[in-house]
């Protein structure tokens, strides 16, 4: 059974149509790759997700519910997570903290629950334990209690990263994680990707400007233009779609392939 479902999904912003007629289904477990050309609406699409963005038209369903109207901190609690093309990490609070307060997205004081400090101070500490956990599989937990904005760039990513699993998601929408990362980095950072995907359970949608990342971990691949679904499948035959090629690479190069035929 699918746990995400996206059926003829359209996001106008007046004139401009930044996704038309979007479909796309992700079953548990899957990676799945989302990728164009700058300007292809692939952002839009995660603000679809997880509802920054109301769609003009079409439906969106995680685990069988509509995500429709629902505002983001619903959405997150119902548990899908995303990290951002320009990280957001709360820059003036340590390491765990930021973890800590991606794992309070889940909780739910209640009025006579919070009355009960014992419960309180149990869950506080399943939430710390959790967030220390998650930052020694990325590396970080001997930075804890630094400041987060002290940490290099390509830990900045991994926190982020850290953070969104603190929520425990069933959904992780991943904006270009690798940006900014060299080589050795983009590698490890794949090899996490697929480590966070098995231990945790996890339908993982990706977009990545790094191809070789994308085809590097991705079962199953989208390519936008434009706003418009040009291919999907498999890395082996997206590297190979005419159509892919053209938007990347301009239709002289389609040309050249066949010979320069008209």
């Amino acid at each position: 059974m699918a746990i995400l479902e996206v059926r003829n999904c359209t996001k106008r912003f007046g004139g401009l149509v930044a996704v038309k007629n979007l479909n796309m289904s992700l079953d548990p477990g899957d990676l799945y790759g989302l990728i164009g050309p700058n300007g292809a609406g692939k952002t839009t699409i995660f603000n679809l997700l997880t509802g920054v963005y109301r769609p003009t038209s079409g439906g969106l369903s995680f685990q069988d519910r509509s995500l429709v109207g629902l505002p983001p901190w619903r959405i997150a609690r119902a548990g899908v997570a995303r990290t951002f093309q320009n990280i957001r990490i709360f820059k003036d609070l340590t390491v765990l903290d930021n973890v800590r307060i991606g794992g309070g997205a889940r909780l739910s004081y209640g009025a006579r629950r919070a009355m009960i400090e014992t419960a309180i101070a149990a869950e506080e500490k399943e939430l710390r334990d959790r967030a220390l956990s998650l930052l020694a599989i990325f590396g970080l937990d001997k930075r804890r209690d630094e400041l987060a904005k002290n940490l290099p760039y390509g830990s900045q990513r991994r926190l982020e990263i850290a953070r969104a699993l603190a929520s425990r998601p069933s959904l992780l929408l991943l904006d270009e994680p690798a940006a900014g990362l060299n080589t050795a980095e983009a590698i490890a950072l794949m090899q996490q990707i697929l480590k966070i995907r098995t231990e945790f359970h996890l339908a993982v949608l990706l977009i990545e400007h790094n191809m070789e990342v994308v085809m590097g971990i991705c079962e199953r691949i989208l390519v936008l233009n434009y706003g418009k679904t040009i291919a999907e499948g498999p890395p082996a035959a997206i590297q190979k779609d005419p159509g892919v090629i053209a938007a990347y690479l301009g239709q002289s190069a389609v040309e050249a392939e066949d010979g320069g035929a008209p």
